[in-house]
C-alpha cells in the first residue's frame, strides 16, 4: 500500500480544519455522496467513482477475457485515440509498465494519440504496422472533437475489415456508441454517466486499454480497493486520501497554490494524470491549486513562498533526500510518498481522487465540472464553423513581426508589450510582468516530441532562474482538457506564452472540409481568446517554420528571461 508522509510542523496548522472534519463526519457524507460538503449544485450526480474499483472487479472476468482475446491476436500495437480524462490514464500505465509479455508472449505496446498537430498524428501512423494494430476510440460524450477526426483519419488507414481492429470505450447512448455499432468495432466498452472523465482512471477508460497492454488488471483493482477501505475512515489523521486533500487544500486557501511535483524516474509520467486532476478540479471561482509537473531543476532560493512540494516515489527509486531536506530547511512544506510497486499505481490514483475531492470542499468549490473547458470548446467551434461556410479561416493581424516570426495579442496586451525593436525586447516585457506569487504558463501548439520538449524546457529554466516564479508546460490540444481549466477560471495569476506554427504538410481529415492543421489553428485561437476574455496577461508567437524558427524563438526567450 503506498504511504506518505505530511510535513509533522504542518499538523498544527490545519489541526482546526482536521478536527472540524471528523467533528461534523465529514467522510461519512463524502460516501454517502452529500453534496452540501462542496456548492450543492449536483455534486452528487459525479461521484460513482467513489466504489468503481469494486464494480470492476466484479466485471474481472471480462478484462480478462479481453486480455486473452488480444494475445491470441497476435496484436504488436495499440493506438489509443482519446483526449484528457479518457487518456491521462492509459498514457500513464503504457509509460509506467512498459512493455509486458506473458509465457513468452509479447502484449501490444500503447502508444496515447492526443494531439490535432498533423506532424504528430503523421508520426504515429508511420510507427505502426496497420495489420497488427489494435485502435481504442476513448470519449465519454463520444462527440469530443479530437478523438473524432482521429477515428475518422486512423479508420481510413484500414481496409474493408478496419472494425476489426477497433475497440470503443465511451457511455451509453453517445454518438460513439452508434458509431461503433455501425462500423462493427469488434468490442464496446462502457463508461458510467456519474464518473467524469477525469476520476475515470478505475473505470472502463482506464481497466480496457490496462487489460489490453497486459497489466494485471486485478492487483491494480484490488490496491485501489484496499486504499478506498482506508479513505473510510472518518478521522483525517487516521485517513490518507483525506488527510491529504485537507493539507492541499488549506494550503491553497493560505496561498501555496503551487503543488509541485518531484518524481523519481519509475513515475514520472503520473504528473501529467495529476496535472488534469488538480487542475480542473479546483482551478474555478478564481482559485485553483496549479499543478507544476516537469519542472527542470533549481536552487531552493529560486522558489517561492506559494510551493508545495509532493516527492512521489516508486519502489526502490532514491529521491533527492538532500534537495528534500533543503525544501523543509527554507520553510517549504515538503509531502513525501512512496508507492512499493508499480501494481499500487491504482491505490495512488485513488488516494488523489479522494484528495482532490475533499481539498475542493476546503476550498468551497465544486471539483466535478469544468466550465472554462467548454468556453474554449465553444470558441474553436465557432471558428470551425466560419471555415466551413467561407472556405477560409478567419484573419488576424499581428501586432508585430521580427524575422518572420510574428506576434499577436488583444488590444490590452499588445498595448503592454508594443515599442520594441525585436522580439527578445518583447518577451523581456512579456516576462517582467511576472510577479511574486504569479506563475509561467508556455502553452506550446506544437508536436510533443522530445526534441521540442527539451527546447521549451530550457525557456521554463530560464524563467524560473530568471524571475523566481513557478512555471508551468502544456501541448496543445491535451492541456486545453486538463491545466486550461485552472488558466482560465482559477487566479489572474498567469502570465502566458503561446506557441503556435505553420505545419509544412498538412493533414486532411477524411469526411470533412477541413484539415488537422486548421483543427489546431483554431483550437490555439480559441484558447487565447477566452484568455483574453479572461484579463489574462497573454501573448501568441507563431513561427512560419518549425525548424528554424523554434531555435530562434527559444533564444530570444532564453536571453529574455535572463534580461
Amino acid at each position: 500500500m503506498s504511504k506518505e508522509q505530511l510535513p509533522t510542523h504542518a499538523w498544527t496548522g490545519w489541526k482546526g480544519l482536521a478536527d472540524e472534519w471528523r467533528k461534523a463526519d465529514k467522510t461519512t457524507r463524502l460516501f454517502a455522496r452529500d453534496a452540501s460538503l462542496w456548492t450543492d449544485s449536483g455534486e452528487e450526480q459525479w461521484l460513482a467513482w467513489l466504489d468503481v474499483a469494486d464494480r470492476q472487479l466484479g466485471a474481472l472476468n471480462e478484462l480478462l477475457q479481453f486480455q486473452k482475446d488480444v494475445l491470441d491476436r497476435g496484436f504488436q500495437h495499440i493506438l489509443l485515440l482519446g483526449m484528457g480524462g479518457s487518456s491521462l490514464c492509459p498514457d500513464v500505465f503504457s509509460k509506467t509498465f512498459g512493455p509486458r509479455s506473458r509465457n513468452g508472449r509479447a502484449f501490444p505496446q500503447l502508444r496515447v494519440i492526443d494531439s490535432t498537430d498533423p506532424n504528430q498524428v503523421r508520426a504515429s501512423a508511420e510507427a505502426v504496422d496497420f495489420k497488427h494494430t489494435l485502435v481504442f476510440v476513448s470519449s465519454k460524450s463520444g462527440s469530443t472533437l479530437e478523438p473524432d477526426i482521429l477515428r475518422r483519419y486512423f479508420f481510413d488507414q484500414f481496409g474493408e475489415s478496419a472494425g476489426e481492429h477497433f475497440v470503443a470505450v465511451t457511455d451509453p447512448g453517445s454518438q460513439l456508441e452508434a458509431t461503433a455499432k455501425e462500423d462493427r468495432y469488434w468490442r464496446l466498452f462502457y463508461g458510467e454517466p456519474q464518473i467524469g472523465g477525469r476520476y475515470s482512471a478505475l473505470s472502463a477508460f482506464g481497466m480496457a486499454p490496462a487489460a489490453a497492454m497486459g497489466l494485471d488488471v486485478e492487483r491494480l483493482l484490488l490496491a485501489a480497493s484496499s486504499m478506498a477501505e482506508e479513505c473510510h475512515k472518518p478521522d483525517p489523521a487516521d485517513n490518507p486520501g483525506v488527510r491529504l486533500g485537507l493539507f492541499l487544500g488549506w494550503n491553497a486557501n493560505e496561498g501555496r497554490d503551487k503543488v509541485t511535483f518531484l518524481t523519481t524516474p519509475g513515475l514520472r509520467s503520473l504528473g501529467g494524470w495529476l496535472e488534469q486532476l488538480l487542475a480542473e478540479s479546483t482551478g474555478k471561482r478564481g482559485k485553483a491549486i496549479i499543478p507544476v509537473d516537469l519542472e527542470p531543476p533549481a536552487s531552493v532560493e529560486d522558489y517561492g513562498k506559494d510551493r508545495v512540494f509532493v516527492s512521489l516515489q516508486l519502489d526502490d527509486d532514491k529521491p533527492d533526500e538532500g534537495f528534500l531536506k533543503a525544501l523543509e530547511a527554507a520553510g517549504h512544506p515538503v509531502v513525501r510518498i512512496h508507492c512499493p510497486t508499480r501494481q499500487d499505481i491504482g491505490a495512488e490514483m485513488y488516494r488523489w481522487e479522494i484528495a482532490t475531492a475533499v481539498a475542493g470542499a476546503v476550498m468551497d468549490l465544486n471539483p466535478f465540472d469544468q466550465p472554462d473547458v467548454e468556453a474554449s470548446k465553444v470558441k474553436t467551434k465557432e471558428l470551425m464553423q466560419r471555415f466551413e461556410e467561407t472556405g477560409k479561416a478567419a484573419e488576424e493581424t499581428p501586432f508585430a513581426t521580427f524575422d518572420g516570426i510574428e506576434l499577436y495579442a488583444d488590444e490590452a496586451n499588445a498595448k503592454a508589450l508594443a515599442g520594441h525593436d525585436d522580439l527578445a525586447g518583447v518577451l523581456a516585457s512579456h516576462f517582467a510582468r511576472l510577479s511574486e506569487g504569479d506563475y509561467f504558463g508556455l502553452l506550446a501548439y506544437l508536436p510533443m516530441f522530445p526534441e521540442i520538449e527539451a527546447q521549451l524546457t530550457d525557456v521554463r529554466a530560464a524563467v524560473l532562474d530568471g524571475r523566481h516564479t513557478a512555471t508551468c508546460m502544456g501541448f496543445g490540444p491535451r492541456f486545453l482538457h486538463s491545466t486550461g481549466q485552472a488558466y482560465k477560471g482559477g487566479p489572474n495569476t498567469g502570465v502566458f506564452l503561446q506557441v503556435t506554427a505553420q505545419a509544412a504538410q498538412d493533414l486532411p481529415v477524411p469526411g470533412r472540409s477541413y484539415t488537422f492543421g486548421l483543427v489546431q489553428a483554431a483550437q490555439a485561437r480559441g484558447d487565447l481568446g477566452v484568455l483574453d476574455e479572461r484579463g489574462r496577461r497573454a501573448l501568441r508567437v507563431h513561427l512560419p517554420d518549425l525548424s528554424a524558427g523554434l531555435a530562434r524563438f527559444v533564444e530570444a526567450a532564453v536571453r529574455a528571461a535572463k534580461a
